[in-house]
């Protein structure tokens, strides 16, 4: 591995008020960032990266690589859960089990974001229509979990509301918000945009910065009780996420050639869902239990990846 490239990463301004948060909790600091706030700045980087990759579709072509990639993408959705799913069955609960399937075969918007950042540190930038493959990612991953659960639950009748979680999985707040930005951002022209440029722009990496610290504040609550469930749910969250994000880093050369794409596909591929999958898991499926499968995808996989994934990721794509 290229450890320069290691090094910039682990001295990104971005990562390292991620690992202040995670500090404070253990200093035991009243350091917080108000709920509202947070809900705000996470609204404010779905809403950013939305538009501007609106814009950068409406610059596109629509051709067959794009075609492909969509159907990547959603492939990605649907057989991640698969096979993590049989894994994490031989050790723990079926319903257990389906939510975390879900939750890697999802995608963490905030990841996503973050490798924007990343490209963006490398002078690179990915095309528009990667944000839309990203929203689109959410749903399949969690329809699937749920139709695992359901095969393999005993009490098959009870234990999901498959049209609650259909309508929430498509009516999610934040892949509404990503996919109504990107709309818009594709819709407006140059003028329009450049009227609202300074603040989706110019902000943006501030923003994160603080909501990086923000998350580095609750992962460092979620650690402490995580690991009365043994290591087996830690060694998952920590080597999946590193060999989904390979491989498919290699597997993405199929249908794009372009690096940037490559790395994006990467993220998604190894980034797990913390928002959208615990939410809909929770009004769905009770018996799955959210101190598992919430510290795993935020507390573990999230800064495994913002740290030594995006480094390999961004290597692999360029040599292979």
């Amino acid at each position: 591995m290229d450890f320069n490239l290691l090094i910039e990463n682990l001295t990104n301004p971005a990562l390292l008020f991620f690992v202040l948060g995670i500090v404070a909790v253990y200093l035991k600091s009243d350091l917080e960032i108000p709920e509202n706030s947070s809900k705000f700045i996470s609204l404010y980087l779905l809403f950013s990266i939305g538009f501007k990759g609106g814009q950068e579709l409406s610059h596109e072509v629509f051709d067959n690589e794009i075609f492909f990639s969509i159907l990547f993408g959603i492939f990605l959705s649907l057989v991640i859960p698969l096979y993590t799913f049989f894994i994490l069955k031989r050790k723990l609960s079926v319903f257990d089990s389906g939510a975390i399937a879900a939750a890697y075969g999802s995608v963490s918007a905030v990841t996503f974001v973050t490798a924007v950042s990343f490209l963006e540190s490398q002078n690179m930038e990915m095309h528009g229509h990667m944000v839309a493959i990203m929203a689109l990612m959410e749903s399949p991953a969690i329809i699937i979990g749920l139709v695992l659960i359901s095969i393999f639950s005993k009490n098959k009748t009870k234990s999901i509301k498959k049209r609650a979680v259909l309508k929430h999985s498509l009516t999610n707040g934040s892949v509404l918000l990503i996919l109504g930005s990107l709309l818009i951002g594709f819709l407006a022209n140059e003028e329009q945009a450049q009227g609202i440029k300074p603040f989706t722009n110019d902000l943006f990496k501030g923003f994160l910065a603080i909501f990086l610290l923000d998350m580095g504040i609750t992962s460092g609550r979620k650690l402490k009780s995580f690991f009365a469930f043994g290591w087996f749910p830690f060694l998952f969250a920590l080597i999946i996420p590193l060999v989904n994000g390979s491989l498919f880093a290699i597997l993405s050369g199929v249908v794009t050639s372009d690096p940037a794409n490559r790395f994006i596909f990467a993220i998604l591929a190894a980034s797990a869902s913390y928002i959208a999958v615990p939410a809909a898991m929770k009004i769905t499926v009770p018996k799955a239990n959210p101190g598992l499968y919430l510290p795993m995808a935020l507390a573990v996989t999230f800064p495994i990846n913002i740290t030594i994934g995006m480094p390999l990721y961004f290597l692999i794509v360029q040599n292979f």
